[in-house]
């Protein structure tokens, strides 16, 4: 096994429980702006909101799509379903939305344990895709931040992963090399693809054990506590 001197780590749905959050907010829009005029149950608004909200991100990744227009359309599309053609809408629901996403503090299971554990061996490092806006709030609410020597977002460097650029962005913040580090991620994509491609070790977070059909990662994991066995 490799003496890795870094631990790089994807923030949400890794550490930080986007899935969890991002509910409890959307709930919260929801409620108060008296959704259910449009659709009847939460359930049927979330979804419709989760999947266009995860095809917008699949593009944003790759810079196929704007931030701009990622943040309004996610909300504008489920309203253009039901008829309701409305952009000042659509910002202010995104405004509110990403207001309280980002005061919410869950981990991903095992988060907390994991950190502690990596802490006392390794620097620590987070490359996240998300918004500048929101990311450092939710450090701050959930109180992790004390364990990340680096935080490295693609909002303020302008490039996203999986690009190489900004793995190598947080090599060079580290001061170290590829062979030195090791990236944990849960999205395929962006983030064991971006790390593979830039020679940087890579262990998968996989809680739902998804088929993985490129290139088999260097690690794979279903737990967060199951990577204690491997670092």
């Amino acid at each position: 096994m490799s003496e890795y001197k870094t631990v790089f780590l994807d923030l949400d749905d890794t550490v930080w429980d986007f899935t969890t959050n991002s509910k409890i907010a959307l709930e919260e829009i929801y409620r108060c702006y008296s959704l259910d005029r449009f659709y009847p149950t939460f359930d049927l608004y979330y979804k419709t909101y989760s999947e266009k909200n995860t095809e917008l991100w699949n593009l944003y990744h790759h810079g196929r799509m704007t931030k701009e227009i990622l943040v309004t359309e996610r909300f504008r599309y489920p309203l253009q379903l039901v008829g309701v053609d409305d952009t000042e809408l659509a910002k202010r629901l995104d405004k509110d939305y990403l207001s309280v996403l980002s005061r919410l503090p869950n981990l991903v299971m095992g988060a907390r344990e994991l950190l502690d554990y990596l802490v006392s061996k390794y620097t620590l490092g987070i490359i996240s895709n998300g918004f500048n806006e929101t990311q450092y709030r939710k450090i701050d609410a959930s109180g992790i931040g004390h364990y990340f020597s680096e935080i490295v977002l693609s909002d303020e460097i302008g490039i996203n992963k999986p690009h190489p650029d900004i793995f190598k962005e947080a090599l060079h913040r580290m001061s170290i090399e590829a062979a030195d580090a090791i990236m944990i991620g849960d999205n395929y994509d962006a983030d064991i693809r971006g790390a593979m491609h830039c020679g940087i070790d890579q262990i998968y977070f996989n809680p739902l054990s998804k088929p993985i059909e490129e290139e088999k990662p260097t690690y794979e994991v279903t737990s967060l506590l199951e990577v204690m066995k491997i670092l």
